[in-house]
C-alpha cells in the first residue's frame, strides 16, 4: 500500500511545490519583495470601493472648498485626507486607489488582446510556413516600424474628433485596451513563431501527425504548451509597458477622462499646479506609477531568468 502511494502520480499542486520556480522564488529576496508589493497594490486596487474613504466618481462627495489641501503630514494638512486633495477637492488617496484599478484593467486587458492576436498569428505563421509565414511576418515588421504611442495618438485623436469628447470619454477604457493591444501584438507573434519553428521538427509533432491529429489540435494541444515560458515572460513585461502607454496617453489628454481617473490622468490633472506649490497632486500618483511598473519589471526579469535553462543557476 505504501509503495502504491509512493508511486502515485503527483498532482499539479505537488509538482508546483517541488518546481524550480517556487524554489528559486523562496531564495530570491528581490522577487519576494516585488511580489509582496505588487500583490498589495493589486488587492488594494481591486477592493478600492471598500478601502477608499471616498468615492471619486461621486460628484456629491466633492467640495471645491477642500481643493488643494496638502497631505496629512504637512502643517496645513487635514487628517481626513491622507494624501491631500486635488484641484476639484477630490481625496487623492481614494482617486489613486480607483485610478490604479483602472490602470491595471487597461494593462491586463491590452496584454490579453496582444496575446490573443500575437499567439494566433505566430502559431499559424510558424506551423504553416511558406508564403503565409512571409506575409504575416512582413505585416508584423510593418507594425513594428510604428511606435505604440504614435499609432495610439493618431487613432485616439481621430476617434475623439469623430465621436466627440462625451462619447469618447464614455468608451475611453475600451478604446485604450484595443489600441494598445493591437499596436503590440508583433512581440508575441515573433516569439511564438520562433518557438513553433523549433518545436514542429520534433518527434512528438511527427507522432501526432501519424496519429491523424489535425493542424489545429497539434498547434493548440502540443506545440503551444511548449511556448508558455516565453509567453509568460513577455506578458509580464508587456503589462508594465501597457500601463506606461496608458499613463502617457492620459497625460496627453487622449486617455482616461478626469472624471474616471487613472494614474496617468491623475498625473496630468495636477501638472498645471505643480509649480504653484501643490506638488502632491502629480508627485504622489507618479511615485505609485513608478513603483508599480518597477515591481512588475523586476518580477519579469526574475521570471525570465528562472524559466531560461541557460540562465538558471539553481
Amino acid at each position: 500500500m505504501n509503495n502504491l502511494a509512493m508511486n502515485a502520480p503527483l498532482s499539479r499542486w505537488q509538482r508546483f511545490l517541488k518546481s524550480n520556480l517556487l524554489h528559486d522564488f523562496r531564495r530570491n529576496p528581490v522577487a519576494i519583495v516585488s511580489m509582496a508589493i505588487f500583490m498589495l497594490i493589486v488587492l488594494m486596487a481591486v477592493f478600492s470601493p471598500f478601502v477608499a474613504p471616498f468615492d471619486p466618481y461621486d460628484p456629491t462627495q466633492l467640495d471645491i472648498m477642500n481643493s488643494e489641501i496638502p497631505p496629512r503630514w504637512q502643517v496645513e494638512g487635514d487628517p481626513a485626507f491622507l494624501f491631500g486633495t486635488d484641484a476639484q477637492g477630490r481625496d487623492l488617496w481614494s482617486a489613486i486607489l480607483y485610478g490604479t484599478r483602472v490602470s491595471l484593467l487597461i494593462g491586463i486587458g491590452a496584454v490579453a488582446l496582444q496575446a490573443l492576436l500575437g499567439i494566433s498569428i505566430g502559431l499559424v505563421a510558424g506551423y504553416v510556413g511558406g508564403r503565409t509565414d512571409n506575409l504575416l511576418m512582413r505585416v508584423a515588421d510593418v507594425q513594428l516600424s510604428f511606435s505604440t504611442l504614435m499609432v495610439a495618438i493618431i487613432f485616439l485623436a481621430v476617434s475623439q474628433a469623430i465621436f466627440g469628447s462625451e462619447t469618447f470619454n464614455q468608451y475611453a477604457l475600451f478604446m485604450l485596451v484595443i489600441v494598445i493591444g493591437v499596436a503590440e501584438w508583433p512581440q508575441y507573434a515573433r516569439t511564438v513563431r520562433a518557438t513553433v519553428l523549433a518545436e514542429k521538427k520534433k518527434e512528438y509533432v511527427d507522432a501526432a501527425r501519424v496519429l491523424g491529429f489535425g493542424p489545429m489540435r497539434i498547434m493548440l494541444r502540443h506545440i503551444l504548451p511548449n511556448s508558455i515560458s516565453p509567453i509568460f515572460v513577455i506578458s509580464t513585461m508587456q503589462v508594465a509597458n501597457a500601463i506606461i502607454s496608458e499613463a502617457s496617453l492620459s497625460f496627453l489628454g487622449l486617455g482616461m477622462p478626469v472624471s474616471q481617473p487613472s494614474l496617468g490622468s491623475l498625473i496630468s490633472s495636477g501638472f498645471d499646479y505643480i509649480f504653484s506649490g501643490s506638488w502632491w497632486i502629480t508627485a504622489i500618483p507618479g511615485v505609485i506609477l513608478v513603483v508599480l511598473v518597477l515591481v512588475i519589471n523586476l518580477l519579469g526579469d526574475w521570471l525570465r531568468d528562472v524559466l531560461n535553462p541557460k540562465l538558471y543557476k539553481g
